[in-house]
């Protein structure tokens, strides 16, 4: 990793107080309620038959959303998205593989983008910013969200999930996935559904930590492929590693063939 480059120095980070972000909106103290998301008053079928009136007009903010994001991610570098749990503490051997991942793929050349969340996403993004790479963070309206971390360069604030997935797809030749719960795993078969489908070209996905992600690899052979649910060549889409050079070497091939191809 290259000399440091962070604004916070090692051991020091900025306090703030609580906020929660609605879209592009940050509330912090008397001004956060902890009423209803975007999304789950998007879902929420249950209710009076006002929706019928409102729902077409939530398109106009569906829409903002996307010109927003599309606006803003449109000059990023070629980009790399790391997953991860926002409960990983800053203490704890993973936080630290996160950092060295980030400062990995920043030295290699890659913006990287993460939820921009605490924990993990934290840990990548600080890696990053520490190596003098481009660190981006894409967060979420969620009623526990601590908004994003402090390593983030360019960061966006996303009302709704659906918008905020395209843009990670969009914007990232490839994805590592730490150690995480529901979230990671939405993003992970999110993103082995559409290239298994050919909805996007090549697009590696690397699972960092076989202590981690071995069971659940071994039961996609052993269940799913033995019993014919996905073909064999589904099961190369995904990457077993431990080893970060190993991590940034699949990303650089598989961004190669793809520049060598346009």
């Amino acid at each position: 990793m290259s000399e440091t480059n962070s604004e916070f120095p090692d051991g020091q980070y900025p306090e703030r107080p609580i906020e929660r972000h609605k879209g592009p909106v940050v509330l912090r103290r008397d001004r956060r309620d902890q009423g209803s998301t975007t999304d789950q008053r998007l879902l929420d079928s249950r209710g009076p038959s006002d929706w019928v009136h409102t729902d077409p007009w939530r398109v106009l903010r569906i829409q903002a959303e996307f010109v927003e994001g599309f606006g803003a991610l449109a000059e990023v570098p070629r980009a790399v998205t790391v997953f991860g749990s926002a409960r990983t503490k800053r203490d704890h051997p993973e936080y630290e593989l996160g950092r060295k991942i980030g400062g990995a793929l920043a030295d290699a050349g890659f913006a990287v983008m993460t939820g921009g969340g605490p924990g993990a996403m934290e840990a990548v993004n600080r890696g990053a910013n520490e190596a003098g790479g481009f660190s981006v963070g894409l967060g979420i309206e969620l009623p526990f969200e601590q908004g994003l971390n402090p390593w983030v360069d360019l960061g966006v604030n996303f009302r709704y999930f659906f918008a905020r997935k395209t843009m990670f797809i969009k914007y990232s030749q490839a994805f590592i996935c730490l150690p995480g719960g529901f979230g990671t795993l939405d993003e992970l078969f999110e993103a082995l559904t559409l290239v298994q489908t050919k909805k996007v070209t090549k697009f590696p996905v690397v699972l960092f930590g076989s202590d981690y992600w071995g069971g659940l690899y071994d039961w996609i052979a052993k269940t799913l492929l033995a019993e014919g649910k996905i073909g064999e060549k589904d099961l190369d889409l995904l990457h077993v590693t431990d080893d970060i050079d190993d991590a940034v070497r699949v990303v650089q091939d598989s961004y190669q063939a793809w520049e060598n191809t346009h």
